[in-house]
């Protein structure tokens, strides 16, 4: 973790499912939350020692992390694997999280295959529980786990959000 204590930077940017607000690192551009909420929000979710430095709303949109959200939104649907992350959790929960990262834009894992991709058949709950308490989606797309038989499942900012994302994804066009 860094050892700056300067406030960490929250921007709110436009997606095809909504605003994303980003809470960042200013000295090194990682993504620490982001969600579909307010920034009041999701500030509280941030661990202890991220949250004691306090946010600081930002108004420029200019910069890797907006810049990768705005190709995103525009269609290169590769750009949120580029952005830095970092969230608390252990060993399993990581590798649920990497895994995450590497499906494609447009395909879908079931959790078994979640838990699988992350090294533990066995431990479908715990991929599940890897998708919710995820603090920095779409970046680590949860959005992209399904229930058994294509199910949506539940999704922290709501399913018309998920909806949203996939549709995004797989070129469907989307009224969020």
């Amino acid at each position: 973790m860094t050892t700056s204590t300067a406030p960490l930077s929250a921007l709110v940017l436009p997606t095809p499912a909504g605003p994303l607000t980003v809470l960042l690192t200013p000295e090194d551009q990682t993504v620490r939350a982001a969600g579909f909420a307010p920034v009041a929000d999701m500030a509280p979710r941030l661990d202890v020692a991220l949250r004691d430095r306090g946010v600081q709303e930002t108004p420029s949109v200019l910069g890797p992390v907006a810049d990768a959200v705005r190709r995103y939104a525009d269609g290169d649907l590769e750009a949120l694997a580029e952005v830095p992350v970092a969230q608390p959790g252990g060993p399993f929960t990581q590798r649920a999280w990497q895994a995450m990262r590497d499906i494609a834009p447009g395909e879908t894992l079931t959790y078994a295959e979640l838990a699988q991709a992350a090294g533990n058949p066995a431990a479908v709950r715990a991929a599940g529980s890897a998708c919710a308490r995820n603090l920095v989606a779409p970046f680590v797309p949860c959005h992209r786990v399904l229930r058994t038989g294509g199910a949506m499942g539940g999704y922290y900012y709501g399913l018309d959000v998920k909806r949203a994302l996939l549709a995004h994804e797989s070129g469907v066009v989307s009224a969020a």
